[in-house]
């Protein structure tokens, strides 16, 4: 897999001067191109390149010191394996948001739900006070009737 880049990004990206860079190109240890008069930099090449520079410098600081060579595959793996580890933390902090998301929108709704039957008891208990004040009303209305009215009854019965 081929990936482009400018000669001052790939500088920039490598920390290294431009001439170190032209020199490698000059050596084969870089792939390069020239398009539309920009010089390019295959930056999976240049990894490729500054990764067996700093293991050949390691291996020979190892060696000298511990005499222990480090294998480029081993490097490879290790990156690969690191890489692999990073996408699954990022795929399961993805995940794990998208959960949270999923549980707030839940949570919304439910609010939005408890706040309506809310609303609709409110107005069920203001019609049921209406109710309750009407029927007392009434109560009231018969009590004085019937006291009228077995009033005049007793009255009558005393007559007698």
């Amino acid at each position: 897999m081929e990936s482009w880049v400018g000669l001052e990004e790939f500088a920039k990206l490598a920390h290294l001067d431009k001439e170190k860079i032209l020199e490698m190109v000059a050596s084969g240890t870089l792939k390069s191109k020239q398009e539309n008069g920009e010089f390019l930099i295959d930056a999976s090449s240049g990894t490729q390149a500054l990764v067996q520079s700093t293991i050949i410098g390691n291996a020979v600081m190892l060696a000298n010191s511990t005499n222990i060579a480090v294998d480029n595959d081993f490097v490879e793996k290790t990156i690969g394996t690191i890489l692999s580890l990073h996408e699954k933390v990022v795929s399961s902090k993805e995940e794990t948001i998208s959960s949270v998301k999923n549980e707030n929108q839940f949570l919304k709704d439910a609010l939005f739900n408890t706040q309506e039957v809310y609303e609709d008891d409110k107005k069920t208990i203001a019609i049921l006070r209406e109710q309750l004040r009407v029927a007392q009303e009434e109560i009231e209305f018969l009590k004085r009737k019937y006291r009228l009215m077995w009033g005049k009854a007793i009255d009558v019965k005393a007559k007698e």
